[in-house]
């Protein structure tokens, strides 16, 4: 029963974690997929490329860090809070390291 909680709760993580990241990640994309004046910095490298490695990342990443505390500590509370706080540190590195391109603005 214990086991089935803690699966539970890892696929949790997860999911928040992923869907976490893809919307932090989502409106900085924007930019990219439109392509801003007249689609002329048209860039969909970011739904082939970024799009998989954001959400997979999202993740992955909590429920690593997840299962390794859960592993040490062998209780669940303390490995929900690391991981929810790795998903948080990690979403703020993304959001703060990936920069789409963006035009330039008009000088007149």
């Amino acid at each position: 029963m214990r086991e089935a909680a803690e699966g539970r709760t890892g696929l949790l993580l997860a999911v928040l974690g992923s869907v976490s990241a893809l919307l932090a990640w989502a409106p900085r994309a924007r930019v990219n997929v439109e392509g801003g004046f007249e689609g002329q910095r048209r860039d969909l490298s970011v739904l082939y490329v970024d799009l998989p490695l954001v959400a997979v990342g999202g993740a992955w990443v909590p429920l690593a860090f997840w299962l390794l505390t859960l592993r040490g500590s062998r209780r669940p509370g303390p490995a929900a809070l690391v991981a929810v706080v790795v998903a948080a540190l990690g979403i703020w590195a993304l959001i703060s390291w990936w920069a789409p391109h963006q035009a330039p603005e008009s000088a007149g």
